[in-house]
């Protein structure tokens, strides 16, 4: 099982901290332009964005994939 867990770049990993690494990263702007959800585009904050993509899994999943690719072009 760890095994499995040490390939997963999400594990031990936040919703709130992977929203604060791509606002960090990209920028509410910037965000919202590669991520087109009104989260990100009408007065963006990360407390409405958590509360909008802990309800939502196709939003959650697009930040979760923007993040992975992100890490994975860093390295």
């Amino acid at each position: 099982m760890s095994r499995q867990q040490s390939n997963n770049p999400l594990h031990g990993k936040t919703l709130e901290s992977i929203v604060n690494c791509l606002v960090e990263q990209f920028g509410w702007e910037q965000l919202g332009k590669r991520i087109n959800i009104r989260c990100f585009t009408n007065d963006p904050s990360v407390k409405s964005s958590l509360k909008f993509l802990r309800k939502t899994p196709w939003a959650r999943k697009m930040v979760e994939d923007l993040y992975v690719s992100e890490q994975k072009s860093e390295r």
